[in-house]
């Protein structure tokens, strides 16, 4: 990478530790010579604005499974925006590793332009799909069962041993 950086806007040259023009704040590229093949993380990379890279993470949007949350991460990132996919806590199964919810995640300096980007898509932010956990579930269906084992005891006290 010896071959000097220029703004494809104004034309200033950098040097190689810079990804954006001084002037213009334009992502640099490689000057007419001998241009270098950039790895896909690179290229990545030099897609995201500086100033939505600050500050911790929050949810912006909720996926009902991976190649949702990836089209939505395309998105983002071709407005500058960094994200980050996960799935939630409860929902790793390994048999089917792209289906199941996952949250996307933005810096704090870039949520408001990342939910105005979801908004101008027709995607509501965080709303995409709400699932309850697999624990809350099995609590839930504990407790019921409970509750209708109790209900067969108190009924068989009451009515068939007097």
């Amino acid at each position: 990478m010896d071959a000097p950086l220029v703004c494809p806007s104004c034309a200033a040259e950098h040097g190689g530790g810079e990804r954006f023009c001084v002037r213009c704040g334009m992502p640099l590229v490689f000057s007419g010579g001998g241009e270098a093949r950039l790895s896909e993380r690179q290229e990545r990379a030099r897609k995201i604005k500086p100033q939505y890279a600050q500050g911790g993470l929050v949810r912006v949007a909720w996926t009902r499974n991976q190649a949702e949350a990836e089209l939505i991460e395309g998105m983002l990132l071709a407005e500058g925006i960094p994200s980050l996919m996960r799935r939630p806590a409860g929902f790793d199964v390994p048999d089917f590793m792209a289906a199941g919810p996952r949250e996307l995640l933005v810096a704090s300096s870039g949520l408001e332009a990342a939910r105005d980007v979801l908004l101008q898509n027709d995607i509501a932010p965080g709303a995409a799909a709400r699932v309850s956990s697999p624990r809350a579930t099995r609590v839930l269906a504990a407790l019921l069962l409970g509750v209708a084992l109790l209900a067969v005891v108190l009924f068989m006290a009451t009515h068939v041993w007097d």
